[in-house]
């Protein structure tokens, strides 16, 4: 799935493991992400949070898309930075699934990220219409 996954690729984001529920991925904050506050915009943590999330619901096997998604922002970075994600199955259900992912920099937690997978079914598995 992530070799197909040209946003997060393109903007830098390497898989460094997935694999039994879990993932993560790393990218280098680069000046185009930062706001007007000189910090790395919030998008882009959450982008790299959902990549980590995408990563590690997809590792089972089945195709999976969030369901949803929040995220709590916990201190700033900048250009330079380098964020790493590590998402974690918490719970599964039938074809739904419970992800934390910690957002990191330098060790220090960046950004709590939970998010709620659906294990597609049907022609919606294989780019039809969902199910």
């Amino acid at each position: 799935m992530f070799e197909r996954d040209v946003a997060s690729r393109g903007l830098g984001i390497e898989l460094v493991r997935a694999g039994d529920g879990a993932a993560t991925v790393r990218m280098t904050v680069t000046s185009a992400m930062v706001n007007g506050h000189d910090m790395t915009h919030g998008g882009y943590v959450f982008l790299l949070a959902d990549t980590a999330f995408a990563c590690a619901c997809n590792s089972h096997g089945p195709v999976t898309v969030a369901a949803g998604a929040d995220i709590a922002f916990l201190r700033p970075t900048r250009a330079g930075d380098v964020l790493e994600a590590r998402a974690a199955q918490r719970a599964a259900h039938g074809r739904s699934g419970i992800y934390d992912v910690t957002v990191t920099c330098d060790g220090q937690p960046v950004a709590e990220f939970r998010g709620r997978s659906r294990e597609l079914t049907g022609p919606a598995a294989t780019g039809g219409a969902p199910s």
